[in-house]
């Protein structure tokens, strides 16, 4: 029997594992549960050419596209909610500088899943109701071997590297999910599965013990793991369930800045180039503002 590999280095080692040219999906869902310290880490590694790969994607790759990281999108929805457009993806777009692929939000997750399963692509008979096939070539019809019905093949996300940020983990790289779940920790579980590469921030870097007090908690098994990194508020200013809010004020602040190509620009200087550590990072946003985000289920 092989071993144990301790799992454990530190955000910049971490992004190492990613290649210029990769297919990079996130976890989490929208506004929620991003990976945001992996995302600065990405940008002060000055990778190239990537491809995202996700469900439902907002700041981690509009700060991507806006670093000139990314060359090409393929999700259901790139915005920031209720802070508004995604403005750096949405130029990108308009000067077409940016490839991007559009699939319908539940197809998007089934990609993952027919990467799961080890299949080329995953069938349905739905999409939405909407002319999606129009424009998007990569989906392809073809008829239900049994019934004769029209159904359509989705290309399976098959990406090369998956970037979670989880509530607990340990030194092995066996990551938990909090009791209660939504969307973003459901993404999370997913696009671990999708890929041989999963590298993850924890919230809490835990003793194996605690772990194994809880195994039912335990989604994302050390066999899965690539890495692990303990980054406390890893996802900020996204939350995380029950485990830290919403930096509502620091996100308003980001879709301000993005305003314009030369905010954006004084953004990533004074908070991503500016700063050699996440830490250090939200020193900047202020200490007591990131610590008033800490919930209930902080521990």
């Amino acid at each position: 029997m092989a071993e144990r590999t301790v799992k454990l280095c530190g955000p910049s080692d971490a992004v190492k594992q990613i290649h210029d040219g990769d297919r990079v999906a996130f976890g989490g869902f929208a506004v929620y549960n991003k990976a945001m310290a992996l995302t600065h880490e990405i940008i002060r590694a000055r990778l190239r050419h990537l491809t995202i790969v996700g469900v439902a994607n907002s700041i981690e790759v509009d700060m991507l596209v806006g670093a000139g990281c990314v060359d090409a999108v393929e999700t259901s929805y790139m915005g920031l909610e209720k802070f508004g457009l995604a403005k750096n993806f949405r130029r990108a777009a308009q000067a077409g500088a940016l490839k991007i692929t559009h699939f319908p939000e539940l197809i998007s997750w089934d990609r993952f899943r027919a990467s799961q399963e080890g299949l080329s692509f995953w069938p349905t008979y739905l999409l939405g109701g909407s002319d999606i096939v129009k424009y998007n070539d990569k989906i392809i019809p073809f008829p239900d071997p049994v019934t004769g019905r029209q159904m359509w093949a989705v290309p399976a996300a098959d990406p090369d590297v998956a970037l979670i940020h989880m509530w607990k983990g340990d030194k092995w790289g066996n990551l938990q999910t909090q009791p209660r779940r939504m969307n973003p920790q459901s993404v999370d579980i997913t696009v671990s599965r999708a890929c041989k590469r999963v590298i993850a921030t924890v919230e809490h870097l835990v003793d194996t013990e605690e772990i194994m007090r809880s195994p039912q908690s335990t989604t994302v098994p050390s066999f899965r793991t690539l890495s692990v990194t303990h980054v406390p508020h890893g996802s900020h200013p996204t939350m995380d369930l029950d485990v830290v809010a919403t930096d509502e004020l620091h996100l308003q602040l980001y879709a301000d800045a993005c305003q314009t190509e030369e905010g954006f620009q004084e953004y990533l200087d004074k908070y991503v180039y500016g700063v050699s550590s996440f830490a250090q990072y939200l020193e900047l946003v202020g200490t007591e503002q990131v610590k008033a985000l800490e919930r209930s289920g902080y521990r």
